[in-house]
């Protein structure tokens, strides 16, 4: 152990020695007069591997003292497991599905003028408002503007004498790049349990005991900060909430949809003086499902402000406290490069995934995420044949709906969705989750680009009528046959959202769309829609017309289109497979373009091309490493 580590336990223990010498809630004869501080302890990527939610490899003494004084929320979720729209989500109180293009990783939502962040809120309610290091917002919201102090030494010293401050501080050390190189410690390689989804590799070990050594070292970078609020006197009159931003990072976990990509950590401390505000004793659990949704809401009721309309979320603590919820909801649509569309419910019991893009394999490869060697050696398994069908499936295509128990399943490999006995779950937590999809106003089944995208424009019905595209979603997401006519039909729509769903569905029936040929050349030809002539060429490749679907999108490549659009040509050509050949040449000129996410799936599509592609080849290009 290090000294450093040895010295951070020891502060971090003296701090919170400090927290549990302050005085019971039977000594305080009254209410307090004052508001409480509020501060935030926010790491990146973390599943609670957390000795205080039981997983016995984790050393993790900071929190774990603050949460046998405090709360800890055993089902606690992000809403996008991957951190900017999750954190679109946190800054927001707003489903970052709700104002597309804010569920799409890395992008840039329009956040109407008329509303206001949870920062400036908490500012008009007088707070101190500093956030340190990290914004990452997903949106045009610019950090300067809504914080009273941003950036590395942003600190609560810097408030008014008497002012309350809300303090976010963000700990980076656990993030997924911190994964691409060993991190040494007490936890080693063969201590460490495998899931079952994973293949046992000395790589995937390996990542499993670096991100147990990483989260260590934030622990006592939390330990830190609460030994600066003890020795500023502040820990009397101080909330302290530690919580992760998403899920973790190790593989199949980040930008995923299983508990392991949006399953969070969340431990609360209240000082005595506001513990009439807590829903349980001190030391307790919350069972009940809470989502970074309901943060903002949270603080507004510790605050005593007002939650505005939009905020959907409901607060779990303080005056407003609107006591247990049933579910908590999650989403992913592209992730960096990889285009996918996944909701998501869980009741912190069962969890019950929706998947509108079945036709495309959960493992679509990722530069940024294929820089760890977990996912290379996963994948070297899963080409050399090693590789048993649990562990296999992350390659394969997924079925429509997906249903776990997740307390004898935690690993998430027994599909139950077509249980019998399961029926009844299924139907009511897939019930739920249309509800919540309709109440939230989902921007999902919008392609970026395409008009209707933003919180404005996706509530007109004439760019966006949702209930209808739900219903069109589902039937090409099921794969339903009887639904051809449909297609077809709605092929002719002046809604192109409602037209790209329709060759979305033919695209999924594959060979059972043969009769429809016709009807896709003549969108690929004539539809004024990029992104609906994108679905419409791979469709017709499919099904053997790969001179008439390549060439349109090539097309797409060497226009005008904004990267967004080029990057759905590109994924269609990348599906498309050794036709897509004729296609090397535009898409070997995109290989050094300005954006990220082309670049990356140029060299991607033009290594398997070319037969160059093995899971090491390096593909995101480390010069421009950033954090996503």
């Amino acid at each position: 152990m290090s000294k450093t580590l040895r010295v951070s336990r020891r502060t971090a223990l003296g701090a919170l020695a400090g927290l549990a010498a302050m005085p019971s809630v039977n000594a305080l004869a009254t209410r307090p007069s004052g508001r409480p501080n509020i501060l935030w302890l926010v790491s990146e990527d973390n599943n609670p591997f957390i000795g205080a939610y039981g997983d016995p490899l984790a050393h993790t003494p900071t929190i774990d003292s603050l949460a046998r004084k405090g709360l800890l929320y055993r089902n606690a979720f992000s809403n996008a497991p991957v951190c900017a729209p999750s954190r679109f989500g946190i800054l927001t109180g707003m489903y970052p599905e709700s104002c597309s293009p804010a569920n799409q990783m890395r992008a840039v939502a329009h956040w109407p003028d008329s509303f206001q962040t949870y920062p400036e809120l908490m500012r008009q309610a007088g707070y101190f408002c500093t956030n340190s290091v990290k914004t990452d917002y997903n949106c045009d919201v610019d950090p300067a503007a809504i914080w009273d102090r941003q950036g590395p030494e942003a600190s609560w010293r810097d408030r008014s004498p008497g002012q309350p401050f809300l303090s976010v501080h963000n700990f980076m050390i656990t993030h997924e790049s911190n994964l691409f190189r060993p991190t040494a410690g007490r936890v080693t390689p063969d201590m460490v349990q495998v899931p079952a989804y994973l293949p046992d590799t000395p790589e995937i070990r390996q990542d499993f005991a670096s991100y147990y050594n990483l989260m260590e070292k934030m622990d006592a970078q939390v330990g830190q900060k609460l030994a600066e609020l003890e020795a500023d006197g502040l820990a009397d009159d101080t909330i302290i909430f530690y919580y992760s931003d998403n899920g973790g990072s190790l593989p199949r976990s980040k930008r995923y949809c299983y508990d392991e990509g949006l399953r969070c950590a969340l431990v609360i401390h209240v000082p005595p003086k506001w513990r009439h505000w807590m829903p349980a004793a001190p030391g307790s659990e919350i069972t009940s499902p809470v989502s970074c949704i309901d943060l903002a809401p949270t603080l507004l009721s510790i605050a005593e402000a007002p939650q505005p309309s939009y905020m959907p979320g409901k607060p779990f603590l303080g005056p407003a406290n609107a006591g247990p919820q049933a579910y908590a909801f999650g989403m992913r649509n592209r992730m960096d490069e990889r285009i996918d569309f996944v909701r998501t419910v869980t009741d912190g019991r069962w969890r019950y995934i929706r998947n509108y893009m079945p036709h495309r394999p959960w493992g679509q490869h990722g530069a940024f995420e294929w820089l760890a060697q977990g996912y290379q050696s996963w994948e070297r398994e899963h080409l050399a044949g090693r590789l048993n069908p649990a562990q296999d499936r992350f390659f394969q295509t997924k079925p429509y709906e997906e249903l776990y128990d997740l307390a004898a399943d935690p690993d998430q490999v027994h599909d139950l969705a077509k249980d019998p006995a399961q029926r009844e779950r299924l139907g009511a937590l897939s019930q739920a989750l249309d509800q919540h999809m309709l109440e939230i106003h989902d921007n999902g089944f919008l392609p970026e680009g395409m008009p209707g995208e933003g919180y404005a424009a996706s509530r007109d019905p004439a760019l966006y009528p949702l209930a209808d595209v739900m219903r069109l979603g589902e039937f090409a997401a099921r794969g339903d046959p009887d639904a051809y006519g449909e297609f077809v039909k709605q092929l002719q729509s002046p809604v192109d959202v409602l037209r790209y769903w329709a060759a979305t569905g033919l695209l999924i029936l594959g060979p059972k769309a043969r009769r429809a040929k016709a009807a896709l050349r003549k969108v690929v030809r004539n539809d004024g829609s990029p992104q609906v002539r994108i679905v419409a060429a791979e469709a017709l490749a499919g099904l053997g017309e790969a001179s008439s679907g390549v060439p349109a999108l090539v097309a797409v490549l060497n226009g005008h289109a904004p990267w967004q659009v080029k990057l759905q040509a590109i994924n269609a050509l990348t599906f498309i497979g050794d036709d897509a050949k004729p296609a090397l040449g535009a898409v070997q000129a995109l290989m050094d373009h300005q954006n990220v996410f082309l670049r990356s799936t140029s060299k991607y599509l033009v290594l398997q091309l070319t037969g160059r592609y093995t899971p090491e080849t390096p593909i995101f290009d480390m010069s421009r490493l950033g954090q996503s």
